[in-house]
């Protein structure tokens, strides 16, 4: 096998300083001690002296955190081996408050404010929660706190099996606009074969791409506590991808993981060519069908050419039955297409608050309201 074709050949590897937006993905076998179901202190608090460090240098962190199962199941005295769907349920109401309270301590032992974030698979994929999701991520990160991130196991039924979070921190990585994604595991990284069965297995440093050939390298779950396994990373380096998050996988069994990273320790990178505000607008351009148009006036126009975000105020009409999270087409005062973009409003509030400035909104729809109708981020100028 090539495996400089696949991506071992001279390359550019990143370092964890060059990023500006790093989501941690921290799984049940490493937070929680098997043998006695308890969680690992000494090494959750080396971890937060490392995130401590990433955010001391201006770096956004956000935590994807398994484990609420793990410790509830537990506590409850649910005996080992799989669970049922409402064993599952159970361990993880009341594993949750346990996980949240430690790792609030954990990062306010350096000054940081956690908030916690329970998401289920609808979060990530309906529009509207998504971007209510995304919206309170953003302002999270502007307050400069860490949101510890969780799936809603007590009341989601597929998410019990949905990617061992794996998948969900990549969702939340192209969510909060990431361009790092790490995944912490019991293995530094991907081989070309199980290296606990084969000896010839080398490891591969960097994926450029990820390929069918490695797809097949990808292997099954590993225990009871840690659902996942090497699939549903790579599954989880595809959506990163996608979003163009670069995503690593390394071995965070030891202590002060992000530590060993930085200081030149074994992974695999997963790399893109995208960012994720380029991603984001490619996707918004190209990949939703508008279900509505606002028209703008000249000074919104310009406004938006220059960068802006499009305020109430300078929308003129509107044309369409759109809801919130929909895609809607600009357009400027002679009619031409200026771009499109995800609309902050459903068209009855939106016909309401137009030509409005946002600090009268309240006063109209009688509720506080998106300062934009459209974000910036949130839309895609120079379409024809």
């Amino acid at each position: 096998m090539n495996v400089a074709a696949i991506g071992s050949a001279p390359v550019n590897t990143p370092t964890l300083a060059q990023f500006r937006r790093i989501v941690v993905k921290v799984g049940s076998s490493l937070l929680v001690d098997r043998s006695r179901g308890r969680l690992r202190h000494a090494w959750l608090a080396a971890l937060a002296e490392d995130l401590a460090d990433l955010h001391q240098r201006g770096a956004d962190i956000l935590v994807v955190s398994s484990g609420a199962i793990a410790l509830g199941r537990t506590v409850l005295g649910l005996p080992s081996g799989p669970l049922r769907l409402e064993e599952s349920q159970a361990a993880a109401a009341v594993g949750q408050i346990a996980l949240a309270r430690n790792w609030a301590e954990a990062l306010g032992a350096h000054g940081l404010t956690a908030g916690q974030i329970l998401l289920t698979l609808a979060d990530t994929e309906q529009r509207r929660r998504y971007l209510n999701a995304r919206a309170t991520l953003g302002r999270l990160l502007d307050l400069r706190a860490i949101p510890v991130i969780n799936e809603n196991d007590t009341v989601a039924t597929t998410e019990i099996r949905y990617g061992d979070n794996d998948r969900l921190a990549a969702r939340v990585a192209t969510m909060a606009g990431a361009d790092l994604l790490v995944l912490f595991s019991d293995i530094d990284g991907l081989y070309t074969a199980p290296p606990a069965k084969d000896p010839e297995a080398r490891h591969i440093p960097v994926v450029e791409r990820i390929t069918p050939e490695i797809d097949a390298m990808a292997g099954g779950a590993a225990s009871e506590l840690s659902r996942g396994g090497m699939r549903t990373k790579i599954e989880a380096g595809k959506i990163a991808a996608a979003g163009g998050t670069h995503m690593l996988i390394a071995d965070g069994r030891a202590k002060n993981p992000l530590a060993a990273i930085a200081a030149g320790g074994r992974c695999t990178w997963f790399l893109t060519a995208s960012t994720p505000a380029t991603a984001r607008k490619t996707w918004i351009a190209g990949s939703l069908e508008p279900r509505g148009t606002l028209h703008v006036d000249a000074g919104a126009a310009r406004a938006l050419r220059g960068g802006a975000s499009l305020l109430p105020v300078g929308v003129s009409r509107i044309e369409g039955e759109f809801s919130r999270g929909d895609a809607v087409l600009i357009r400027d005062p002679a009619g031409q297409v200026l771009g499109r973009g995800l609309v902050a409003y459903d068209a009855s509030e939106a016909a309401l608050v137009l030509g409005k400035a946002s600090r009268d909104i309240e006063t109209v729809l009688g509720y506080p309201g998106r300062a934009e109708m459209i974000h910036r981020d949130d839309m895609a100028l120079g379409l024809s």
